[in-house]
């Protein structure tokens, strides 16, 4: 089959969602009004809440929670072939995800900024909030684990993405200080600014490349680390005008710049979707995703159809820079459908790879025993209308520059190779494969880290705000400085530990239940907040959601536990990863079922006491 119809499609079904759904959201279930104050106003302090132009704020929010989940997920979602994913990440964006994130950022902004944790608090019951304080902030630490993880693999050994995301940190405080302070409020200048130097840093880099000048921007994967958690680190306490923002709203210009021309790259060649709709994988036993389609490709798409971390995002930052009610609509559930996007034009270039070329990047080759498991499944199949024989992989190695594709696994390789596919297919642009490569996989990088910061900054409030419940009061002051530094150090510390000891195939497993998890938990948020504000006739928008998402999450928990964490602790080499798998997954599933069953009696109780007053009124 064919790309085009499916990107045509998928496109019109997101544009009309925005366009009704949104818009029935905004004005009958949150009744947005620009008459409210917002605590960009109210608590303006220049550091943390700061009032900021929709256009510069929608490509922080954006960039911030368009991570690894919409560019790897449905990437390794293609395991099922191209169907399950793209039914999941059109209809989970539309009626799911967006809709969690607009909720979350309304609340949050009618609620002083407030993280997910306090709402829950105050919103729900404390025990509600204990829990879900807890629990959201291991998987704070696991999600950016899960993130920097693909980071470090995309940019170790590769000075030219290494050199560009390196330029975009003081083009990030030049275009901070000149949009706030040299030229305040010339947004377009500074854009365009910085979009020129950013694009002059991509050629550079390519360059550089070439160069002697390489080896000083050719990193290991331990010293790619100590730098990232640096930058965090750098970031999270800086004020958001001087980099954080700036940086962010920089990079969004390359995110969207470069799934617009994917976009259009796509509709020129019409690539044919060389994955079938349903492989045989989809009953199990995949070489990627070792479970059934059912519950495991909804946990592994995670970000592109719907995320909890996003509402950490959407209750972290961003409320604290809305300007006015009405931008939280084209922010909040905005922002999600771009991210969707994302996660459609990831599944296309994933699935317009052959099979064979597919499984074969994929599919671990590092030892013998691997590559006799592979070419075992390889021949299982070579009788079959599912051939896995590699097609195509000779010349792409040739063409891409790379020595070696095989058993490059995690989806980031795979990704870049389907993306430098369409765009050298594209007339007048063919014979650049090996710039299309690495200018992908730099995106990548890029498109990621910009997670990393935010992360980090919203790590840094939630540890704040539990410390200073339970430690000392000044800790929950987020312009504390002592307390900002104690407390982003500790987050740092925490997911730079995880990626130095973790793999791609320990963490992202647990990344995805526990953003799942996070997701059932902000829309137990959100159906409350409905409930206790006189509009439960509309819960329905999220309680539909909720149930399909919390569903399939414990069921894929418990499933991940049964069949593969407890599997790996009967392993000596895997037994304490296994193990640390087991009893965080059974944790967080615990907390997610405490916040839900509190959840149901709160609105079980908010029902019979409206009926109560609804009798004695009679």
């Amino acid at each position: 089959m064919h790309a085009l119809p499916i990107l045509i499609g998928a496109l019109c079904v997101i544009a009309i969602a925005y366009r009704y759904y949104s818009a029935f959201l905004a004005a009958k279930v949150l009744t947005l009004s620009d008459l409210a104050a917002c605590p960009s106003v109210t608590q303006y302090d220049g550091h943390n809440f700061y009032p900021t132009n929709k256009y510069v704020l929608f490509g922080h929010h954006f960039a911030a929670i368009s991570g690894a989940g919409p560019l790897i997920g449905p990437v390794l979602a293609a395991q099922f072939g191209f169907l399950p994913g793209l039914l999941w990440l059109l209809i989970g964006v539309t009626i799911g995800g967006a809709v969690q994130d607009f909720m979350i950022l309304v609340g949050s902004v009618r609620r002083g900024g407030k993280s997910l944790a306090e709402i829950a608090f105050t919103e729900i019951s404390p025990v509600s909030g204990l829990v879900a304080g807890i629990a959201i902030l291991f998987i704070v630490v696991i999600a950016i684990a899960g993130l920097g993880l693909v980071v470090v693999n995309a940019l170790a050994e590769s000075p030219w993405g290494t050199f560009t995301v390196a330029v975009t940190i003081p083009l990030a405080l030049f275009m901070g200080f000149y949009m706030y302070r040299f030229r305040k409020g010339r947004i377009g200048e500074a854009s365009a600014i910085g979009v020129v130097v950013l694009l002059a840093a991509v050629w550079a880099g390519g360059r550089l490349a070439e160069s002697p000048w390489a080896e000083h921007f050719t990193l290991s994967k331990h010293a790619l680390i100590v730098w990232m958690a640096i930058y965090g680190f750098v970031a999270s306490v800086l004020p958001v005008w001087m980099l954080l923002c700036p940086r962010d709203y920089l990079s969004s210009y390359l995110k969207i710049g470069t799934i617009g021309f994917l976009v259009i790259g796509v509709l020129i060649v019409n690539p044919n979707l060389e994955m079938p709709a349903l492989t045989p994988f989809v009953d199990g036993g995949g070489p990627i995703l070792k479970g059934k389609v059912f519950p495991f490709v909804f946990i592994t798409i995670a970000c592109g159809a719907i995320s909890g971390f996003h509402a950490l995002i959407a209750s972290g930052t961003t409320p604290k820079m809305i300007k006015k009610e009405s931008d939280c609509r084209m922010i909040g559930y905005g922002a999600m459908l771009m991210e969707g996007v994302v996660g459609v034009t990831a599944l296309v270039a994933a699935t317009s790879l052959f099979p064979g070329d597919y499984f074969a990047i994929n599919t671990a080759q590092a030892t013998p025993e691997q590559r006799v498991k592979y070419e075992a499944m390889v021949a299982s199949h070579e009788h079959t209308s599912f051939d896995l024989s590699p097609v195509e992989i000779d010349r792409l190695e040739a063409e891409s520059g790379e020595k070696n594709l095989r058993g490059r696994t995690g989806g980031a390789v795979t990704l870049a190779i389907g993306i430098a596919k369409i765009f050298d297919a594209i007339p007048g642009f063919s014979g650049l494969m090996k710039y299309w490569y690495h200018f992908a996989i730099m995106f990548e990088a890029l498109f990621i880290l910009t997670t990393i910061d935010t992360g980090t900054r919203v790590g840094r409030f939630l540890l704040g705000e539990f410390l200073g419940r339970r430690v000392h009061p000044k800790f929950a002051k987020h312009d504390w400085l002592p307390g900002s530094l104690v407390t982003t150090a500790l987050i740092c510390l925490g997911w730079g530990a995880l990626i130095w000891e973790g793999s791609i195939s320990t963490i992202w497993p647990m990344f995805g239940i526990a953003n799942q998890l996070l997701a059932a938990v902000a829309l137990c948020v959100a159906t409350t907040i409905l409930v206790n504000t006189g509009k439960g006739r509309y819960a329905w928008t999220t309680v539909v959601p909720l149930a399909f998402v919390a569903t399939t999450t414990l069921t894929a928990g418990y499933m991940s536990i049964r069949d593969n964490f407890l599997a790996m602790t009967r392993v000596e080499s895997t037994a304490t990863q296994g193990w640390i798998n087991t009893i965080l997954t059974i944790l967080l599933m615990s907390a997610a079922v405490v916040v839900l069953v509190d959840s149901a009696r709160k609105w079980a109780k908010h029902g019979r006491d409206s009926r109560r007053a609804s009798v004695a009124g009679n």
